[in-house]
């Protein structure tokens, strides 16, 4: 059996189990690992790997980090090992038409979403605070629009309301593990027809900005527990209290609550802060002050007491 060719583009953590599969599969071959240049990162500013570089080192794999995947010389280099597929997971930058040309079979994106919706750079985030009941991982022919290929596989899974963005990232990076060696497998048969997406179904979500933690105190108490668990770590939530910045990392919601304006601090205790909402309340449980130590709810009004009544501010 012909060995498949396959160059891999990636970049951050939720790449690498895919990489990872591709590199354990006999019949396939990974030629070249494109990723990111190193950043600098940390206090220090030391320029750091990527993710994917790390593990495609451990595996004994060719990296390729081009400051643009378009450039001629790229071009070149990956035109040079006749690809039978690119797969490609949160590379990080946009593959032009002459890219997208090279592979002789196709050039394979996985994404983590359920296609079509959610397309773009948020797609765990949004289906964490849209509270959904499934989302998944899909397979698609890449084309020159953002998440616009025709869909060769999908793999869904169920959400619960307490669901984080960061346990859905880690549940679905594997799933695209699996379902990009099942996809090229039936690829290789000939069993699979890419399906091309109905794009009045179409969602898209955009990449994140610290601005979109910013909680929203009008919104019902399950909706801003759904908007920490999917902010959370990036870009974090976060309000105010007499002027200070504070940044909310875990709350649960209440199915009740008193009749107050959104954003009324009501009551503290050992079991947290209980904050009415536009519907019902909530209880911060973790949280992190000027200090920028994150701590238990408990633990941070042993040094910051709250006299009530007291209210988060509404900007």
């Amino acid at each position: 059996m012909k060995t498949l060719n396959i160059i891999f583009m990636g970049t951050p953590e939720f790449s690498v189990p895919s990489l990872h599969a591709l590199a354990a599969q006999d019949d396939f071959k990974i030629s070249l690992v494109v990723t990111q240049p190193d950043r600098p990162k940390g206090r220090g500013k030391k320029l750091s790997f990527s993710p994917v570089k790390q593990a495609a080192l451990k595996l004994g794999l060719d990296v390729f980090q081009p400051e643009s995947i378009n450039s001629p010389e790229s071009l070149e280099r990956l035109a040079a090992l006749t690809p039978d597929y690119f797969v490609v997971v949160a590379f990080g930058q946009i593959l032009s038409q002459k890219i997208l040309d090279i592979p002789k079979i196709f050039p394979i994106n996985i994404h983590g979403s359920l296609l079509p919706k959610y397309r773009g750079a948020s797609p765990i985030q949004a289906a964490v605070m849209n509270m959904d009941e499934q989302t998944g991982i899909t397979t698609m022919v890449m084309a020159k629009g953002m998440d616009t290929g025709d869909i060769l596989l999908t793999a869904s899974t169920p959400l619960n309301p307490e669901e984080t963005a960061p346990k859905l990232h880690d549940r679905l990076s594997v799933m695209g593990g699996d379902l990009i060696v099942e996809t090229l497998r039936q690829c290789r048969k000939n069993t699979l027809i890419p399906i091309p997406q109905d794009p009045s179904k179409a969602t898209y979500v955009p990449m994140l900005e610290k601005s979109d933690g910013r909680i929203d105190w009008t919104k019902p108490g399950k909706n801003i527990v759904a908007h920490i668990n999917a902010m959370t770590p990036w870009p974090g939530t976060y309000t105010h209290l007499n002027n200070i910045r504070l940044k909310i990392f875990k709350a649960i919601p209440l199915d009740h609550g008193p009749s107050l304006d959104p954003g009324v601090i009501f009551q503290c205790d050992n079991t947290g802060i209980h904050v009415a909402t536009g519907e019902n309340a909530i209880v911060i449980l973790e949280l992190m002050g000027a200090s920028g130590k994150r701590m238990s709810a408990d633990a941070f009004l042993r040094g910051h007491k709250i006299d009530l009544p007291a209210r988060f501010e509404m900007v």
